[in-house]
């Protein structure tokens, strides 16, 4: 015979509704009364129904978050803070990874995984906004990133063009004339990319030193493209005294390319990245970087799809959230005094 939550609240002498209480992952639970509930799961063998238990309530408690590569550091601990942020509201986190394959992204809009989920953490790369508006249905969803900006979605997002125009300035006051940019997309815009390659042109501006294409090298956001395009600048003559990676790994793939050409890393060539991954304070010499308030994000935007699905942020005019940033200096590029 199937155990029942009635036979666990029954061993461990509490209410039916303390029972679900821990099952729920309510934290309002004295850690004694939990730890009886949890020893008579465990003796009793009890199993939850989640399927019953959601088709009773209409919820599952679980978020969906769709990644395009979790093999990227940044998105690797992006999706870490949100498990860990949406554990302290009481819910998990059903992961996808799209591989910003298009078909992927619209199954994550309609289909099993969205049945599961009471709500949606999105990073498109390949759908649009009128596709999104289209499949959406009235489950509620957030936005991350910035391949889409539209007023009829919750976002949560980075200062990209503010905080690149910071690390630009950081390094232009360190004396370096000729930075090299790494991780360019061609006619990107409204991408990653086309934002921190704008922040860096406007940074440039306002020094009055002139863009150079020469210095600027587009590639995928891999480490082994930062490696292969610095030695691509060095094979090609093209002089610079600095590079800033896009994003951390491409960063971290130059300066080892530099250091294993004989380029001292900073007293020849200043590096620095954008993301702050776990990696760049460890490297040798470590990274200087931008840290685009991870942490900021991830709790932001599972306090707002939560308040969404829990009725407690009004439908509405949709929320646009710009986390805050701060430069991390460290010994690739330091400070100038």
């Amino acid at each position: 015979m199937a155990v029942t939550m009635n036979d666990v609240a029954r061993a461990a002498g509490v209410s039916l509704k303390t029972v679900s209480n821990v099952l729920n992952d309510y934290e309002f639970i004295r850690p004694a009364t939990k730890k009886r509930v949890q020893d008579a799961i465990a003796e009793l063998g009890y199993e939850a129904n989640l399927t019953a238990r959601s088709l009773r309530s209409g919820k599952t408690r679980m978020l969906g978050l769709v990644l395009s590569d979790l093999s990227a550091p940044y998105y690797a601990e992006l999706a870490s803070r949100l498990m860990k942020a949406a554990s302290r509201r009481g819910y998990r986190v059903l992961v996808e990874q799209s591989d910003a394959a298009g078909e992927v992204e619209l199954n994550a809009l309609q289909g099993p995984f969205r049945q599961l989920t009471d709500g949606l953490l999105f990073t498109p790369l390949v759908i649009d906004a009128d596709t999104i508006a289209a499949r959406l249905g009235k489950k509620p969803l957030v936005l991350l990133g910035e391949h889409i900006l539209d007023p009829r979605f919750d976002l949560v997002t980075m200062k990209n063009g503010e905080a690149a125009a910071a690390l630009t300035a950081h390094l232009l006051a360190g004396g370096r004339r000729r930075i090299a940019v790494i991780g360019a997309h061609p006619d990107e815009s409204a991408g990653s990319a086309g934002l921190r390659l704008n922040g860096y042109r406007k940074a440039l501006d306002e020094a009055g030193i002139p863009f150079d294409p020469a210095l600027i090298a587009p590639c995928d956001w891999r480490r082994d493209n930062g490696a292969a395009a610095v030695a691509g600048l060095l094979d090609s003559g093209v002089e610079f005294d600095a590079v800033f990676g896009l994003n951390d790994v491409l960063a971290l793939g130059a300066m080892h390319e530099l250091l294993i050409r004989g380029v001292q890393v900073p007293r020849d060539v200043a590096v620095a990245g954008f993301d702050d991954i776990d990696e760049a304070r460890f490297a040798s010499p470590s990274l200087t970087t931008v840290s685009p308030g991870m942490e900021e994000i991830a709790e932001r935007s599972i306090s707002l799809l939560i308040d969404r699905i829990e009725g407690r942020e009004a439908e509405g005019q949709a929320a646009h959230i710009e986390a805050g940033f701060q430069l991390e200096v460290r010994e690739s590029a330091p400070q100038v005094s």
